[in-house]
């Protein structure tokens, strides 16, 4: 063991820190609140990078590893069931944290806009933080579960008591929809407990594949329960990512739910079900996800089709987005259908790239609010003439939206449609219809918003200030690094994503 072993202890926790010395200031000192809460996700930023610098990326396995044994329930007559601490960092999951730690930061500053309750505001933002950290982190399903179920609480509480108009009903829906993801995950957790006595991933793991080896598995009953855990755990992540039919929860959130808030819903929390999509469903039970692979096929077409149609014919900037999430998620749908090493590769990537690129596209739509007070399309007709600052990163933010060759976007697209075709050209070309329609209604929503006749009521609109401008620059300048040096990204993952192909049996 090494000093780095507890790297994804200290990267977890460390906002913690910025919530402690949020509890000894004042609530009405806003100011000093709004500024030690953003200083609050700098440590986190700090480790991750640490990290992603000192991760080897040719190492096979979990690095900077650390277990502890914490629970043991005794069992008569059996070892019993021990739950463990147990935390580590792999391909998969690092480019996920350093993700969440960077678009948590640019979050944080694009929270300057809340004014009421500030102090409870960013102790729940700093929570939240920690709870995604630790579920991309988690080498345990119960510690996973533990993570994942915070992420939940702090959400429901910062759309619910700082959203717009409707915040109580989106609030609400969220849960509704997530509570029963979380009540079937728990379900198929318990099971794995059941069958394979443990929840540690790595003994699971091998412990899948000692089942999946020998042919007998398939004439007994544990034949009927070992898909009913898949899925359970399909459905659960299938809600959280999300699926169709399982997406109108997430439509409302992006519209209710304050712009910081949405930063980290749209870039982050969304992401959760594809991680959970790609390390609990292709990862433990390849031979299943092989019979299932077409499903999600047909399911990523419908996705992505469904949600650039809708896309098109939305009058607020907000739902346009939100539909354009639909969509996009059906190309992560796509990468994992594919089951090579392409399609998974572009499932990632989609994953961090859409991340920053909503990201950005949510903080632009806050500021834009700010000034204007509306995010309809019709009402902002002729904004670049007064905000040429915001309306040229609103273009540029577009055309990575679209998959622009040179942005992250046409790597991510690229490479999951590459993985498809190999695998089901028709589907592919069909879903490549999905691609010409985001550029449709994103230029449509762009161009609308920027350009066209200058409207009197914005004589008076000033362009974006210092704080503004520079968390959008950071999150376009990376956008534009992943598109221009995609190994940035793809090294780190390259070897973890080879063992679960090899696992697939590609």
């Amino acid at each position: 063991m090494t000093v780095w072993n507890g790297l994804p202890t200290w990267v977890t926790f460390s906002p913690i820190l910025g919530m402690l010395v949020l509890l000894f200031i004042p609530r009405q000192r806003n100011r000093w609140l709004k500024w030690v809460g953003m200083a609050g996700t700098l440590p986190p930023l700090i480790l991750a990078i640490t990290m992603f610098v000192l991760f080897d990326p040719q190492s096979r396995g979990v690095q900077f590893a650390q277990h502890v044994s914490w629970i043991h329930i005794p069992i008569p007559q059996s070892p019993g069931w021990k739950l463990s601490y147990a935390m580590g960092a792999d391909g998969l999951s690092l480019p996920l944290v350093l993700m969440t730690t960077i678009i948590a930061a640019l979050a944080a500053v694009g929270s300057m806009y809340i004014k009421e309750r500030v102090k409870s505001y960013f102790l729940l933002f700093l929570l939240l933080e920690t709870a995604m950290l630790g579920v991309f982190l988690a080498r345990d399903l119960f510690l996973f579960f533990l993570f994942f179920e915070v992420t939940l609480v702090a959400t429901y509480f910062l759309v619910g008591i700082w959203g717009y108009m409707e915040r109580e009903r989106a609030a609400n829906q969220f849960l509704l929809y997530n509570g029963l993801g979380s009540a079937l995950m728990l379900l198929a957790f318990g099971g794995l407990l059941l069958v394979f006595g443990t929840l540690n991933l790595d003994q699971l793991l091998v412990r899948t594949s000692q089942l999946f080896a020998d042919p007998e598995w398939m004439q007994g009953p544990l034949r009927q329960v070992i898909w009913g855990i898949f899925l359970c755990i399909l459905i659960a992540f299938g809600i959280k990512l999300p699926a169709f039919p399982f997406h109108t929860w997430m439509l409302r959130v992006h519209v209710e739910a304050p712009p910081a808030v949405v930063m980290i819903h749209s870039g982050v929390l969304l992401k959760m079900g594809a991680y959970g999509l790609i390390r609990f469903g292709v990862d433990l039970f390849p031979p299943l996800v092989q019979q299932m692979a077409t499903f999600l096929a047909v399911l990523g077409l419908v996705n992505i089709l469904y949600g650039a149609a809708l896309a098109f014919v939305q009058r607020d900037l907000k739902r346009v987005l939100a539909y354009s999430s639909v969509s996009h998620m059906g190309i992560i749908l796509f990468g994992i259908a594919a089951l090579n090493f392409s399609g998974l590769q572009g499932a990632v990537f989609q994953a961090v790239s859409h991340g920053f690129i909503s990201a950005l596209m949510f903080l632009i739509i806050a500021v834009l609010y700010e000034r204007t007070g509306t995010t309809m399309i019709d009402e902002m007709s002729g904004l670049a003439k007064a905000m040429p600052v915001l309306s040229g990163v609103l273009l540029a933010g577009g055309l990575a939206l679209l998959g622009l060759p040179g942005m992250s976007g046409f790597v991510s697209e690229f490479l999951a449609f590459l993985g498809m075709f190999k695998q089901y050209p028709v589907i592919a070309g069909i879903g490549a219809l999905g691609l010409i329609l985001a550029a449709a209604y994103t230029l449509r929503a762009v161009m609308a918003a920027t350009f066209g006749p200058f409207l009197d009521r914005w004589e008076r609109l000033t362009d974006t200030k210092a704080v503004e401008t520079v968390p959008m620059l950071v999150l376009l300048g990376l956008i534009i690094a992943i598109g221009v040096y995609p190994q940035m990204l793809g090294e780190p993952m390259q070897t973890t994503l080879q063992m679960i192909v090899t696992r697939i049996g590609g």
